[in-house]
């Protein structure tokens, strides 16, 4: 099993990162430790003053870092638009996006579009913010990447066609599966059709972080105002998860390993899965059915308005 650590990671200096919910828990670790490598990184929140409050911890620890704190709010399409314009417009070359932010096990409710909240954050406002930005991607000299965080609960998910918002029957867990399994196939997928075009130096990996100890477990006891579960979630993270930092070095070796290639699954090496080094592994047999992920694709172009013109995309890598 490979010993990889943050120390492993080459420099990023003249990299332009972003990473989506950097204010707290994943992001924000990602966030410190691509800036101590040398990069820029614009933190994508839902909540700028997170987002700065955020940023400003990060340079008490750090000697000058480039942090570029942006609104983005993945359950709002037209934000998600706005965010991209303004990358698009301020930075000439983007070297790695991460589409990290997402939501676990809450109680149900809607986007600004409609959409199941943890489908709609987790998958499709991901979905529409790689396209938005894959022109970009691709124009950047040397290679870029696209890394989409998962999970390990992936394993359980289906992606349900018939009631992908979950109308007829809604549970929080089987929910989150399925938007985390998503994941996994929009990567997948991204990788295929980048192959297809004969897009070289653009690849798209996924990641998990195991079992990490951040915010995102409470939010979903404190949404249904249940101190009791929020106290046992906080209790089974102090026995069982690994810290915050180890689980985000997936995400910083899929974003930057010379090793990682287009498709790539990497997690925690350890126990079950949940903590450990970062190493390449197999995702569920779900996430690598072609049918479902091409379908998945039609629909997320149709639900968010966002098309992937991979012609086009070829003749900007040609250029």
């Amino acid at each position: 099993m490979s010993e990889w650590t943050l120390a492993d990671t080459p420099d990023l200096s003249g990299k332009t990162i972003v990473v989506t919910g950097a204010n707290s828990g994943i992001g924000y670790e990602a966030t410190g430790m691509f800036a101590v490598k040398g990069a820029t990184v614009v933190m994508a929140c839902r909540s700028t003053d997170r987002g700065e409050r955020a940023a400003d911890d990060i340079r008490v620890r750090l000697s000058d870092p480039d942090l570029d704190v942006r609104e983005c709010d993945l359950a709002d399409l037209s934000s998600v638009e706005s965010f991209a314009e303004g990358v698009r417009a301020d930075y000439d070359e983007l070297h790695v996006l991460c589409n990290n932010a997402g939501v676990m096990a809450i109680p149900r409710s809607e986007t600004a579009d409609g959409f199941e909240t943890q489908f709609g954050v987790n998958h499709l406002g991901h979905f529409a913010l790689t396209g938005h930005l894959l022109d970009r991607l691709v124009e950047t000299a040397g290679e870029a990447r696209v890394v989409t965080q998962s999970s390990g609960v992936h394993e359980r998910g289906e992606i349900d066609f018939a009631d992908l918002g979950h109308e007829d029957a809604y549970g929080k867990w089987e929910a989150y599966a399925q938007s985390k399994l998503a994941n996994v196939l929009f990567a997948y997928e991204l990788q295929r059709r980048l192959d297809a075009a004969g897009i070289a130096d653009t690849l798209s990996a996924a990641c998990h972080p195991g079992y990490a100890d951040t915010e995102l477990q409470g939010r979903g006891p404190e949404q249904e105002g249940s101190t009791l579960k929020r106290y046992a979630m906080a209790a089974l993270n102090a026995v069982f998860a690994q810290s915050a930092e180890k689980g985000t070095l997936p995400l910083v070796y899929a974003a930057t390993a010379p090793e990682v290639d287009g498709g790539d699954y990497v997690g925690p090496g350890g126990l079950f899965g949940m903590r450990g080094h970062p190493e390449k592994q197999r995702s569920s047999d779900a996430s690598y059915d072609r049918e479902d992920a091409e379908r998945l694709w039609t629909v997320s172009e149709d639900r968010t308005g966002v098309t992937y013109d991979f012609d086009a995309l070829a003749d900007v890598a040609e250029a």
